[in-house]
């Protein structure tokens, strides 16, 4: 390890983050929303990322890729030779491994110390992973994703909003106003607690943090999904009123990708790297 971010992230993963109930992670039941009717939602969210990903190639890089625990995951590599699954987990990587054996290649230990070749890549993915490491360190996480990556092809980043309008909004509230909407929508710093998992470093910056890259790579940056899981269950109830939110709520992100980067929770970011 050479940080205490990565100290903290790898003893979560590798002691309760991928232990299962069923089916499901310890990671799932934190941060996913598992609800019948948020189900669809959720799956096309995910596949957002598939539309940006070249229709083939020969080689994938899925950094913190834990254990590709959804179905979609899947999807991202399945017109590529190899999926080079990084992750600080061994468990995590084991199971991956399980799910898709010879089409893999996996690599334990931490991202920054891993010897990657320059140029190798035709895709890089990194889902929910970046605003995990170490808030100086990102900066560097990210050139390393492009510096590895083919020129022309793709990095994709699922990454967090930390200014959303639902923070903004809560900010602005009498404390009166704040204890009684405890109930129905946490205070941000609550939300913060459970998105950390109480023990996950945790610091996204800006979105206009990301145009620093754009001497290397084009930036194209959209929605990927509104809120976190925890205000998710909050706003929309499971329900079939609840499932015709969720596809108002999409096609919305959808329609107005610039407005839904700026104010909600989960944007997604597309660098391509630029040519020599």
């Amino acid at each position: 390890m050479t940080n205490n971010a990565e100290d903290r992230v790898s003893k979560f993963y590798n002691t309760v983050g991928w232990e299962t109930e069923g089916e499901i992670t310890e990671d799932a039941k934190i941060w996913e929303d598992l609800r019948e009717h948020a189900r669809e939602y959720v799956s096309k969210c995910r596949l957002r990322v598939l539309r940006h990903i070249p229709e083939s190639g020969e080689n994938i890089l899925d950094m913190a890729s834990g254990p590709i625990q959804y179905k979609e995951y899947l999807q991202y590599s399945m017109n590529f030779t190899k999926r080079y699954c990084v992750d600080l987990s061994s468990t995590a990587l084991e199971s991956a491994k399980n799910k898709i054996g010879d089409h893999g290649v996996f690599l334990h230990g931490s991202f920054f110390d891993l010897p990657l070749e320059d140029n190798f890549f035709d895709c890089a993915v990194s889902l929910h992973t970046i605003y995990h490491m170490d808030k100086d360190r990102q900066e560097e996480a990210v050139r390393k994703l492009i510096r590895v990556t083919k020129p022309g092809k793709p990095v994709i980043v699922v990454y967090s909003n930390p200014d959303t309008i639902v923070s903004s909004l809560m900010s602005s509230l009498p404390l009166r106003a704040i204890r009684k909407a405890g109930d129905f929508l946490k205070k941000p710093a609550e939300e913060k607690k459970e998105e950390q998992g109480e023990s996950l470093y945790f610091h996204p910056h800006p979105v206009e943090w990301w145009n620093r890259f754009s001497d290397v790579a084009g930036i194209k940056i959209l929605p990927w999904r509104s809120f976190s899981s925890t205000t998710q269950k909050r706003l929309i109830p499971d329900n079939k009123t609840g499932g015709m939110m969720f596809n108002l709520l999409f096609k919305l992100e959808e329609r107005y990708p610039a407005f839904f980067v700026k104010h909600f929770k989960y944007p997604m970011i597309i660098l391509t790297k630029k040519q020599n």
